[in-house]
Order: structure tokens, then C-alpha cells, then sequence
């Protein structure tokens, strides 16, 4: 790290700002507000709730929770704990959540009390590593009347959670404590977060992310954005904090920055679009299948988005027609950016105040620095206008994969990261991307990996074949289409296909069709062609 990157644990993103204004709103979640000196105060409770529970440094803890206070509280808790954070979706299925567990050993979760959620994590208590689960009422994060009203209609809902030692509740473990004992850190060797991302082959590896990386990027964010006053701005939140872009450039920089966070546990259009309109966000980032989502909206007319100044997109690629479109309708500045989970994750960007290029991805952010590397002889670097793949070095790049040894070493040489992602730098410096190593579809910001969908596909008795690629889809940017061979004499149908992906997989992975041939395009050896098949149906 250079001498101009900030010093410190991750906890002070935080830590400094309720010091400084502990008076300012910082949490809005559904019109039930809380300070940054009231969320530290929790903070610090939860810290000395779970040391109390023998959580000690070095710990995973997991977080399955929405966008809510409990998740900011406890992931800044598990931080100053010296425990490390590992996310998880809550729309995985239970198998994911298990072997997400198992890969990471993870001894408490902390999740809500809803079945949709509670019932994928509770078979995996005491049946794997994980000895504790910190319960998180949603009716307790609610303000007064939207809690008596989800405890009047909403009741059958809540799973019925055991009273034993394996559940804590979330206000047992927050309640009146002493102080957290204090933890030495080293912030450029100890892990804060472990985030899940996917390789060439789609299984999922754990990006360990140092407090200096988190720090770090948050820090490189914010000198993007520009000159912010604490109190001045409203982030809105609807992009899940779970996922790695949310987690820095809406939860981390929203805090760094003193603004305040309003907190939607879910994408719905006409509750993102009431919420813009009565509470008057400053600061919106999200993935371009939201924005997309808001061009569209009818009856435009009731709703007012003149408050936001900028929007961040990331996640995916962001089509000029959302940009240019969504521009006209808020009179905001919408920019492109990139990054992946093994940068904490941003890396570049198109600068708020400047010149933003449609169909980039940006300038780098302060103190990295990125090269396209020839395809065929990753040592030597493309002239500008070439296409290469890009690599990337700055204090935001990972320390490695977690139990992933030879992974690590394929990614990370001499400090430079491979991203496995193909592009080229213009005469003026702003990077494109032109095309993915890794065969991975990005829908609405999430990495989907055909292998598990095809696997999935593959339990079922009748396939014999399997391929599944992405497709451009205008809502979700990229949708999998899954195609299959039967075996003979097979009565399985489309449909019937289809409803078998959809029962084994999360609604992020789903396909959108299924469609069965009597043959699929293969190599000359006999493999599978995913590119052949891209190219008939692209012809």
C-alpha cells in the first residue's frame, strides 16, 4: 500500500464518522431511523454480545440477512470482533448455504426470523461447523405501526425458531453489555471479509478481503465521487449488501461519506420509485436491470427523481439506451463502473465531474493500476486500441482465495491481479471491455455459472445433454437459456423441464426457457459447444 491509502481497520469508516457526528442521521429503514452515535452504540454491544459468546479473532461469521439495520450493526460487530464476514445470499437454497458453510467453516449466522430465510440455515446447525444462530426479528427493525401490522398480518410468515442454546436472539446479544474488549489488528494481513465469487470452472471460491482492501476501496469511492459534506446526501439502497458492489459503493461509502442510508430490503419498482419521490435520495447505485426497470414505469408522471445528483451502475454492463434514457427522466449523472469480488471490488470508473465515455467502464481509481496483456503471452502489455486482457494491481486487490491455493496462484502474480476479462484502453486512457474469459452470465448484477444450472439439469432422469448460455435480455441484461438432449424414449417437456430447473435452483440462476433438440453442437473431440451454439442462434 502507498503512503495516501488510509491506515486503520475497516471498523472506522464507521467508528469515525459517529464520533465526529453521532447526532447524524445514518440508517432509515422504512421510516424507522436510527444515528450514527445510536447504530456504534449497537455496534458495540453486539461486539461484546458475541465476544461473550466466545466468538474470538480470526472467526467466520455469516450474514444471511437483507438490506436492514441488523446487517450493518453485525457486520461492523463481527469486524471489531477481529471475526471475519462471510456473505451469503438469502436467496441461495439450502445446499448452497450448506456448502458455502462447510467451504468457509462458518461457527454463527446471523439471520432473520422469516421461513424463507430461517428454514434453508437451520438444517446446517450442529450438522456442520456452525454451532449458533443470532436471530434477527424483522418485526423488532420495523418502525411501531409497520411492526404491529406485520405481527397482525405477516404472522404466519415467522418461522417457529427453537428456544435452545444453538438461537440467540439478536436483542439478547445487543443488550445492555460493558464495552467490547479491544483486538489488535493488522489490517493489511487480517481478513474482514470473505466474499464468494466463481472461476473459469463456476465453482464458487471464497475472495479474502483484508481490512486495508475495504478500507481502501471505500476510500478510493469516495475521492471519485468528489467533495461531500457529512449530512449532505441520502443513499438509497435497494442493491443487496451482500453483494460486493453494494457492500463498498452503497453501505461503506454511504457511512464514510456521513450520509444517510435508506435501507429497502427488496427491488420493487413502485416502492423504489415512492421511495425517491417522498424521501429525496442524493446518491442512487444499482445495476443497470434497476435502472432499465425505472425507464419503463408507467404513470412516469406521479413521481419525481430530481433529487438524485448521481447513480453509480455497476455489476454488469450498462447499455447506452438505459444510460441516455434514465439520464432524461432524473437529470442525474449516471457513470459505468467495474470491479469484481477480488478488488473489494471497484477498479475503475467514469469520472461524475468529466467526461463519461458510453460503453466504458471508466478511468482506474486512485492508486491502481491496470494493463491489457496480450492473450496469447500474458507477460507483455497491448498498445492502446489493442485488445488484451485486463490486470489489475492497487491496495484493493485481494490477498487470495480462501483454501484455494493453486487458484490463488493462477490469478495473482507479482501483485497483479487476472481478471479474465478482455478489453482495451482508448488514446485517453478510458478502458472497454469487449468480452469475458470465464464463462459466466451476469444477470442483473449477480454471476450466474451455467455448470451449476446444469448440473441441476443433469438430476433429472431424462437428460441425457446439457448446454446453457447466456442471452441478451433486455430487463436482466443476460438471461440463461438452458438447451437439452433426452434419452430415449423420454416423455419429459419443456415445461416439465423447466419446473424441475426452477424447484432445484435460486431464482437468480433459474433459466428463462428450456428447450429440447434432438442434438447439440459438439467439438471435434466431442465436447460440447457452447460457441457453436452462440453463434447458430446469434445468426
Amino acid at each position: 500500500m502507498t503512503a495516501h491509502t488510509p491506515e486503520g481497520p475497516a471498523t472506522l469508516i464507521l467508528a469515525d464518522m459517529a464520533k465526529a457526528h453521532p447526532q447524524l442521521n445514518c440508517l432509515d429503514f422504512l421510516g424507522q431511523k436510527m444515528t450514527y452515535g445510536e447504530v456504534w452504540s449497537d455496534v458495540l454491544k453486539a461486539t461484546r454480545g458475541l465476544q461473550d459468546l466466545g466468538i474470538k479473532k480470526g472467526d467466520r461469521i455469516g450474514l444471511c440477512l437483507p438490506n436492514s439495520p441488523y446487517y450493518v450493526i453485525a457486520h461492523y460487530a463481527i469486524l471489531l470482533a477481529g471475526a471475519v464476514v462471510v456473505n451469503f445470499n438469502p436467496l441461495y437454497t439450502e445446499r448452497e448455504i450448506r456448502e458455502q458453510i462447510d467451504d468457509s467453516s462458518i461457527v454463527l449466522m446471523f439471520t432473520l426470523d422469516l421461513k424463507t430465510v430461517y428454514k434453508k440455515v437451520a438444517p446446517a446447525l450442529h450438522t456442520t461447523s456452525l454451532r449458533s444462530i443470532v436471530v434477527c426479528p424483522l418485526s423488532e427493525a420495523l418502525p411501531p405501526l409497520k411492526s404491529f401490522l406485520f405481527q397482525l398480518f405477516k404472522r404466519a410468515e415467522v418461522a417457529n425458531v427453537p428456544k435452545d442454546l444453538g438461537h440467540i436472539p439478536f436483542s439478547l446479544l445487543s443488550a445492555d453489555k460493558d464495552q467490547p474488549k479491544p483486538v489488535a489488528l493488522t489490517p493489511e494481513k487480517d481478513i474482514a471479509v470473505i466474499q464468494y465469487t466463481g472461476g473459469t470452472t463456476g465453482t464458487p471460491k471464497g475472495a479474502m478481503l483484508t481490512h486495508a482492501n475495504i478500507r481502501a476501496n471505500a476510500e478510493q469511492v469516495r475521492l471519485w465521487l468528489g467533495q461531500t459534506q457529512p449530512g449532505a446526501d441520502k443513499f438509497l439502497c435497494v442493491i443487496p449488501f451482500f453483494h460486493v458492489f453494494a457492500m463498498t459503493a452503497a453501505m461503506n461509502l454511504g457511512l464514510t461519506t456521513g450520509s444517510e442510508l435508506i435501507l429497502l430490503p427488496r427491488f420493487d419498482l413502485g416502492e423504489v420509485l415512492d421511495t425517491i419521490t417522498q424521501k429525496k435520495p442524493t446518491i442512487f447505485p444499482a445495476v443497470p436491470t434497476i435502472y432499465g426497470a425505472i425507464n419503463t414505469a408507467k404513470d412516469f408522471d406521479h413521481f419525481d427523481l430530481t433529487s438524485i445528483r448521481f447513480c453509480i451502475s455497476g455489476g454488469a454492463p450498462l447499455p447506452g439506451k438505459v444510460k441516455t434514457e434514465f439520464e432524461r427522466l432524473s437529470q442525474c449523472i449516471l457513470v459505468e463502473g467495474y470491479g469484481l469480488s477480488e478488488a473489494s471490488p471497484v477498479v475503475t470508473c467514469n469520472p461524475p465531474h468529466s467526461e463519461n465515455k458510453v460503453g466504458s467502464i471508466g478511468l482506474p481509481l486512485p492508486w491502481t493500476d491496470i494493463e491489457c496483456r496480450n492473450l496469447e503471452n500474458s507477460e507483455q502489455v497491448v498498445a492502446p486500441g489493442e485488445v488484451g486482457e485486463l490486470v489489475v494491481r492497487g491496495p484493493q486487490v485481494m490477498s487470495g482465495y480462501l483454501n484455494q491455493r493453486n487458484e490463488t496462484a493462477m490469478v495473482l502474480k507479482d501483485g497483479w491481479l487476472s481478471t479474465g476479462d478482455v478489453g482495451y484502453q482508448d488514446q485517453d486512457g478510458y478502458f472497454f471491455l469487449t468480452d469475458r474469459i470465464k464463462d459466466i452470465i451476469i444477470c442483473s448484477g449477480f454471476k450466474v455459472y451455467p455448470q451449476i444450472i446444469e448440473t441441476a439439469l443433469y438430476r433429472h432422469e431424462d437428460v441425457l445433454e446439457a448446454i446453457v448460455i447466456g442471452m441478451p435480455d433486455d430487463y436482466r441484461g443476460e438471461a440463461p437459456m438452458a438447451f437439452v438432449t433426452l434419452k430415449s424414449g423420454s416423455i419429459a417437456t419443456n415445461k416439465s423441464l423447466l419446473d424441475f430447473a426452477n424447484e432445484n435452483l435460486n431464482p437468480i440462476e433459474r433459466p428463462v426457457s428450456v428447450e429440447i433438440r434432438d442434438s447439440l453442437p459438439k467439438t471435434l473431440v466431442g465436447k460440447l459447444s457452447k460457441k457453436d451454439l452462440i453463434k447458430e442462434l446469434a445468426s
